[in-house]
């Protein structure tokens, strides 16, 4: 397993000083990240082989928010591949040891030449090692779309939402799916599938389907496609 440790800053967190849903995502993404670039299989190395791993879908349990000022440990491994796609876990503990988070992932390669989808290769997962085991969890994959929709405020997409492959980045689909269905309470289970990269400048329309704690959020394009689908279920207890 690959980790890096942290503490909780005072920028990541909301108004009840827990860090938000979004400081969350952006550890797990930030940790397999690294791993990338410690390996010497980052971001430039993928410019230079014409390849990008892309973000296909994630479920992330969350068992407790830690609060600003803890110390954190986020850690990653890939537990096997198949076809276009690889696959991996992200946990998170406190400074006991205690989960706190929990994470399956699925991603695909992408050929920067082509635009399209490719298969993974033996030299694209060697610098990650053997294989681990995978959380005993459910994996992620696709979201069974709701039929009915309350349609919320368009969205149009900026800069700052923008990362470095021009697509808008992982956490701010969530962002945005979590401002356009109301949801101010801790979210506790997450699931997204992500279907087509929405760039600068693009006008995303949500649509919201309500069932008890759970929520999903459909993002459409203006041309009524998908961009991401995500599923929340809002924790039973205060955080």
């Amino acid at each position: 397993m690959y980790q890096f440790n942290s503490r909780i800053r005072y920028s990541e967190t909301g108004e009840d000083g827990c860090l938000t849903l979004t400081g969350m995502i952006n550890y797990l993404q930030d940790c397999s990240i690294f791993q990338s670039e410690d390996m010497g299989v980052g971001v430039t190395y993928l410019d230079t082989v014409r390849k990008a791993w892309m973000l296909s879908a994630w479920r992330i349990r969350i068992l407790r928010y830690p609060r600003q000022g803890e110390q954190v440990m986020i850690g990653t491994w890939h537990y096997g591949q198949r076809g276009i796609y690889g696959f991996r876990n992200f946990i998170m503990e406190d400074e006991g040891g205690k989960r706190l988070v929990e994470a399956d992932s699925r991603w695909f390669l992408l050929d920067l030449g082509t635009g399209l989808p490719c298969r993974v290769q033996e030299e694209d997962i060697a610098p990650y090692g053997e294989p681990s085991p995978r959380l005993p969890m459910e994996a992620a994959g696709r979201i069974a779309l709701p039929s009915d929709y309350e349609m919320g405020r368009p969205v149009v997409i900026a800069r700052h939402q923008i990362d470095t492959n021009h697509h808008v980045n992982n956490a701010q689909y969530v962002e945005i799916a979590r401002e356009a269905a109301g949801i101010s309470g801790a979210v506790g289970q997450l699931h997204v599938d992500y279907k087509k990269a929405a760039v600068l400048g693009d006008v995303l329309y949500p649509g919201i389907s309500r069932r008890g704690r759970e929520t999903t959020a459909v993002l459409f394009n203006d041309r009524q496609e998908v961009c991401a689908a995500v599923w929340m279920e809002q924790m039973e207890d205060e955080r």
